[in-house]
């Protein structure tokens, strides 16, 4: 699965309108660097949760209705998206009601991740892929495995899990650690401080 560019990312948005990084200038990632992660929480007509992978310059990106588990027992649904500009990374806020995706955004968690396979496009291509995050909230070995999915859905389905290992544990992350990674702000705070739904973002928090 080759990144899909950020073509469709921009056709759905108006950058005179929302905050959202445009990504006109994708940053490069230093050769040796390590490859970043985001999970976005996204209280927009529905609560759900992004979990975006950097790969060749853009964030790979899924939309995980439940948000991620750290019961390997549990397989979260994820549909896949399209692909957003690294700058994504960083961005939390709201975006205007009426615009694609309109709605209070946290940064949930975020770090660093390292593929459990030689060949990430060739694993993306086979609808399996393994690796390692290390996060501030997520950590250890997942994968993201490729479903057959519903008949009428046009985009790919894919199931997040995660790997047995010390990290694993049946408590549930989200009710946890519902609080932004970067700013400690609960969604009811960040619509609060930036001029968002206060009625409905708080829907999003436990």
């Amino acid at each position: 699965m080759i990144p899909m560019g950020l073509e469709d990312y921009r056709k759905k948005r108006r950058f005179d309108v929302t905050s959202e990084p445009s990504g006109q200038k994708p940053p490069r990632r230093p050769k040796g660097k390590a490859l970043i992660f985001v999970v976005h929480k996204h209280r927009a007509s529905h609560l759900h949760y992004d979990f975006r992978l950097q790969w060749r310059d853009v964030l790979l990106s899924w939309a995980v209705p439940k948000g991620p588990s750290l019961n390997p027992s549990v397989k979260r649904f994820a549909t896949q998206v399209e692909d957003h500009p690294l700058d994504y990374a960083g961005f939390e806020g709201v975006i205007p009601p009426g615009e694609y995706g309109g709605g209070t955004v946290m940064v949930w968690d975020t770090g660093t991740w390292t593929p459990e396979v030689p060949d990430v496009d060739a694993a993306l291509d086979a609808g399996e892929l393994k690796f390692t995050l290390n996060g501030k909230k997520l950590k250890g070995s997942w994968v993201l495995v490729r479903t057959r999915g519903f008949k009428k859905s046009p985009r790919p389905s894919w199931l997040l899990i995660k790997h047995r290992d010390a990290y694993a544990t049946d408590h549930d992350i989200t009710i946890e650690e519902p609080r932004s990674a970067l700013s400690r702000r609960t969604l009811a705070e960040i619509a609060r401080d930036e001029g968002g739904d206060v009625a409905r973002a708080p829907t999003g928090d436990p």
